[in-house]
């Protein structure tokens, strides 16, 4: 699971787009206004926007959240990204490593800029600038078909460090065996420190409840074993089951196949015997 905490620089201000430039007032309100319950800006490839989930223009993720700072004289917009898993193997292999943000300036006639869509591109961001220069000039703009609304502008694509660390604090000490054996650890060390002492009535049932906790967690495991056991054993029997079966089947195939080369193929019929039709009598 990556880290969901993490941010990442999707724009800056002064950056030419599509003949417009983004101004750090823009930047300001996208991070202010964005509510993924309002509207979420989902992470696509090329500005293009799928129907098929499982096409190569799925969407790749979510904005779940922006926020600005000033670095160098200049505003900033950071963006917090959920990835699915598809995007973070991009990321691993260096592919699709500069992000253009899709911006609506004036959004649901609030008269504010606001973040709809990511995408995901390999154009860098002088690139990226010169097409989108074109397509300002341009008397048909070859953009045009993948804005959500035609107001809305492209920004340069800006190269984005999508480094997705895997949050393992998750899954440490989720295990039912390894919260048990932290109890244990945690009783053993409270009875050696108090042996050079007279344990407290309070204390001793503390540690009573935390040996009883330890105990139950590993009660617990040993069940979940149990039962993963008992389906792996089904399994086996129907495996087994299934092999009888099909060795049945092959036993009839075979009978059935000697069958067929022992029966005469030949094309030829023989006539059918009907009888002489001459007489013979008998010289008495």
């Amino acid at each position: 699971m990556a880290k969901k905490d993490k941010y990442f620089r999707i724009a800056t201000e002064g950056a030419t787009t599509d003949g417009r430039e983004i101004s750090a007032t823009w930047i300001n309100q996208m991070a202010a206004n964005y509510d993924p319950k309002k509207y979420g800006a989902r992470i696509n490839l090329e500005h293009m926007k799928g129907i098929c989930p499982d096409s190569l223009f799925k969407a790749y993720g979510d904005v779940t959240a922006l926020k600005t700072e000033v670095i160098d004289g200049k505003a900033v917009l950071f963006a917090q990204i959920d990835p699915i898993d598809e995007l973070i193997d991009l990321s691993k292999k260096r592919q699709k490593i500069y992000t253009s943000m899709e911006v609506q300036p004036n959004f649901a006639n609030t008269g504010e800029a606001y973040l709809v869509g990511l995408a995901i591109t390999d154009s860098p961001a002088s690139l990226g600038t010169e097409m989108l220069k074109f397509s300002a000039q341009a008397s048909n703009n070859p953009f045009a078909s993948r804005k959500q609304s035609p107001e809305n502008l492209f920004s340069e694509a800006t190269e984005c460090d999508l480094n997705f660390d895997v949050d393992k604090s998750a899954n440490e000490g989720n295990g039912l065996l390894e919260k048990a054996l932290e109890l244990i650890n945690k009783f053993t060390s409270k009875e050696m420190s108090a042996s050079s002492s007279v344990t407290q009535p309070i204390e001793q049932e503390k540690q009573l409840n935390t040996l009883n906790n330890a105990v139950n967690l590993i009660a617990q495991s040993q069940q979940l074993a149990l039962t993963q056991l008992g389906q792996c054993l089904g399994l086996a029997n129907e495996l087994e089951d299934l092999k009888k079966s099909q060795a049945q089947d092959r036993a009839t195939l075979d009978a059935f196949t000697q069958q067929l080369i022992r029966t005469d193929a030949s094309a030829v019929v023989r006539p059918i015997a009907v009888g002489g039709q001459a007489t013979q009598l008998t010289d008495c």
